[in-house]
């Protein structure tokens, strides 16, 4: 989680960095910085209900894994191209170890005390990941060169790979119904809507039309995948 939460700010003191060495536009720059949140954003929900039917601790590895791999990728690319797109795949890989490492903490603390304790947390490493992202990267981009605020990640990675396999039992819901891939798909493009629109307005202002757009959509996609999603209930119950 405190990973995560650096990966979401540690670019901001980067982006001259990025410009003069990757030539990256100001487009490209912008997208640099908002691939990893956009994917998240699109990916949470599918990647939970992922979690449930087909294991959270095989899908935990596999994101952890994949999370390293694109920190690596991240850390020597050779083209603004290689870094949006590395990014993104960090952000597909922290949208599945967020629900997931959220679900196994039941199983590891049945005891409510303990349970509370552990989602403290997990929430307080996020947290703390947030504003140390610009501190980090800040003393990083003054000391190595900008590659190396991804890298950071891929110690915590190793560490976080060998607790899973050492300390976490597979688990998942039994009593999971049947994937509702529309109501997943709306919400996905809704919740991807949303964060663009939100990301737009901190850039354009919020009297922009991109920006109402966004939410516009955001608010239709995600009313249709509700209304969606509780009629197929419905019916399925039937």
């Amino acid at each position: 989680m405190l990973v995560i939460g650096l990966d979401s700010t540690v670019l901001t003191v980067a982006v001259p960095t990025l410009a003069q060495d990757l030539g990256a536009s100001t487009s490209q720059l912008q997208w640099i910085n908002t691939s990893y949140t956009l994917v998240l954003a699109a990916a949470l929900l599918p990647a939970g209900a992922l979690g449930d039917r087909y294991g959270r601790r095989r899908l935990l590895l596999g994101a952890l894994a994949l999370f390293g791999a694109a920190s690596v990728v991240c850390a020597y690319a050779g083209s603004a191209d290689t870094l949006i797109i590395a990014r993104a795949v960090l952000g597909l890989a922290a949208a599945v170890m967020i629900p997931m490492s959220m679900a196994v903490l039941p199983v590891l603390f049945p005891q409510q005390r303990e349970r509370s304790k552990a989602l403290t947390i997990w929430v307080t490493s996020m947290a703390i990941g947030l504003p140390l992202g610009p501190v980090l990267g800040g003393w990083l981009l003054d000391n190595y060169w900008w590659g190396s605020i991804f890298l950071i990640n891929v110690p915590f990675i190793f560490i976080a790979v060998a607790a899973v396999l050492l300390f976490i039992p597979e688990s998942r819901n039994a009593d999971a119904g049947p994937l509702d891939v529309p109501g997943v798909a709306l919400s996905s493009c809704g919740l991807l809507a949303l964060t663009y629109g939100l990301i737009q307005a901190g850039e354009r202002g919020w009297g922009d039309v991109v920006v109402w757009a966004c939410l516009a959509a955001a608010a239709a996609l995600l009313a249709c995948s509700w209304d969606g999603s509780s009629e197929r209930s419905t019916r399925s119950s039937t």
